[in-house]
């Protein structure tokens, strides 16, 4: 709920600061006095538009700070939290400055944020209900959340939401089946041919590596056969190594008695090196065995790479890829060949699932008959005290057309009126005039309090053309909506602001402190014994009488009585704030 607002440089306010409690509070005032201008301040810090022309004359700028408990799991949290901004706090701090020159800057707790979040923030916060309001309840694409909220249908609403996301999974999963197929069958010569292609030619995996080796030796033949013999020859010409080696290793063995372990180490590696050359020679033998001089062979080599590359070249990819699309190209002739039975399959999920969804959605359609009945019936209940005996509101629960069915189900929702007997009912915004509107949104807010997640409800002038017994039900209403949720409201009617728990007089004076000539709002918080004389001049105009102060006395008596029957989630100070200086 709002517990505070402070303004500064609005219009003709130079300095407020104002702080509320949970129940009923009303402001009264002369016409003129400036009331509007508290709820244009509140408005901005709600994210309304912003207009230089409210800041007051020779100031720089005006700002507007609104501060609010909202208690854990409110939406707002999940607005915060979207933007970093969640603190984890319980108290959501609204600061709105607008410049002379028309620049709009907002902070949402001493956080830079966008205007746009204020509105959006704003809209869980607060509802103005008033003769000009457009939004809220007279909104048409609230009413079937309001309505859904008011007939408890949670979990009809969730069930029908996720059969919806279930038909659309199985209806994309189809349709991308059939595209899929369709692409496939239209391409099925051209997979046969290419899979022909790669089945004949049948590359293998590593292939184009090992024949490019292959050819570079068959390419360099001559030239290997000429080195390997050249090598052997070293070895053996002029003089032959091994036996070399072997000559002088019998010598040194001979000699073994007398040096001992002087040769020892001398012969071993003569022998080492005798047996590594003798493998030297074997390696050379087999390796000039091994080449391979037949041109033919070189020709057979290069026609099978040559083969893949071009291949590859004509598929795009690289050569030993060739092998991974063979596979893939049969994997797509296969499934042409059992798509359709795929297609099928998936056809017969869509189908399925289409029709859990209608069956979920059917069922939150009997939902929203059973509680638009409901409605209807409290609301009419309400009407005739309010001086709407002869209105008649009704909730029309519509088919959408196919094409129109989403998550929220197969119905449109919308609140009408009719408020003279014959009439065909309509559009509560466009038939109902501004008096009408505001107490046809008193009637439905006090049937629709307790479903709610919005805390703070401001009503402006829902008094308008009405009295006596009317204006004491106006307020009797607004008190008993005041315990589910804090109530504002600016009213010209005793009977209404005699209800309230608490009440601010606003009126203008002439400015002081600064020496200038103007006018200026001020706001005091009214004592009981204030409370009574403002009544009483409510009640009688610019002379209060004794008969009007006497006649206040019995209204704040009615409205006290009426208080102790409104059990509150906290007990309410005397006052909701200070006298502004």
């Amino acid at each position: 709920m709002l517990v505070s607002l402070s303004i500064r440089d609005v219009v003709l306010i130079r300095h407020l600061d104002l702080t509320f409690g949970a129940g009923l509070g009303v402001l009264t005032g002369e016409t003129g006095a400036g009331k509007s201008i508290l709820l244009d301040s509140l408005g901005l810090a709600l994210g309304a538009r912003a207009d230089s022309g409210l800041v007051r004359a020779g100031a720089d700028r005006l700002s507007v700070t609104a501060a609010f408990e909202i208690p854990a799991g409110h939406p707002a949290h999940v607005l915060l939290a979207e933007q970093d901004l969640d603190t984890g706090e319980e108290t959501l701090v609204l600061r709105r400055t607008v410049s002379a020159d028309g620049r709009s800057r907002a902070r949402v707790n001493d956080q830079p944020a966008s205007v746009g979040l204020l509105r959006r923030l704003g809209d869980t916060l607060v509802e103005v209900h008033g003769q000009f309001d457009s939004h809220g309840l007279l909104d048409p694409a609230t009413h079937r959340g309001v309505l859904d909220a008011h007939g408890a249908l949670t979990a009809p609403r969730a069930d029908c939401r996720a059969a919806w996301e279930a038909w659309r999974a199985a209806a994309r999963a189809h349709a991308d089946a059939r595209r899929d197929l369709a692409q496939a069958q239209a391409h099925e010569a051209e997979l046969r041919a290419a899979l022909e292609e790669l089945e004949a030619l049948n590359p293998k995996p590593g292939e184009d590596a090992g024949l490019a080796e292959m050819r570079a030796r068959l390419m360099n033949g001559e030239k290997l056969a000429e080195g390997l013999n050249a090598a052997l020859a070293a070895l053996s010409q002029p003089a032959d190594v091994d036996t070399a080696l072997r000559a002088a290793q019998r010598a040194l063995e001979r000699l073994s008695d007398l040096a001992g372990a002087t040769v020892a180490p001398i012969v071993e590696g003569l022998e080492r090196a005798a047996i590594e050359l003798a493998e030297v020679r074997n390696a050379l033998d087999h390796a000039a065995a091994d080449i391979d001089l037949d041109p033919r062979h070189l020709d057979q080599v290069e026609e099978r790479l040559f083969a893949l590359r071009g291949l590859a070249r004509k598929h795009g990819v690289e050569p030993d890829a060739l092998p991974a699309l063979m596979e893939a190209t049969r994997d797509r002739l296969a499934a042409v060949e059992g798509g359709g039975a795929d297609v099928a399959r998936l056809a017969r999920a869509e189908q399925a699932a289409r029709e859990s969804y209608i069956t979920a959605a059917r069922a939150l359609s009997d939902g929203r008959r059973a509680a638009a009945a409901r409605l209807d019936r409290a609301v009419a209940a309400e009407l005739p005290p309010l001086k709407l005996d002869k209105a008649r509101f009704e909730t029309r629960v519509d088919p959408l057309t196919e094409r129109d069915w989403g998550p929220e189900g197969l119905d449109r929702v919308a609140f009408e009126v009719a408020t003279n007997p014959g009439a065909a009912p309509g559009p509560i915004h466009k038939i109902a005039s501004g008096g009408e509107l505001a107490r046809f949104m008193l009637a439905l807010k006090v049937v629709l309090a307790r479903a709610s997640t919005v805390p703070t409800l401001v009503f402006d002038e829902v008094d308008t053309g009405i009295g006596g017994a009317t204006a004491a039900a106006v307020g009797e209403r607004l008190a008993r909506l005041a315990r589910d949720v804090q109530v504002l409201v600016v009213t010209h009617s005793p009977q209404v602001a005699a209800t309230g728990h608490h009440h601010w007089r606003v009126e203008k004076s002439g400015s002081g402190g600064d020496g200038e000539a103007g006018t200026e709002t001020r706001v005091s918080v009214l004592s009981p014994e204030d409370r009574r004389e403002e009544i009483a001049r409510m009640l009688s105009g610019a002379t209060i009488t004794a008969e009007a102060r006497a006649a206040a006395t019995t209204l704040l008596q009615g409205g006290a009585a009426s208080q102790m029957e409104m059990p509150l989630d906290s007990p309410l100070p005397d006052s909701a704030g200070p006298e502004t200086p």
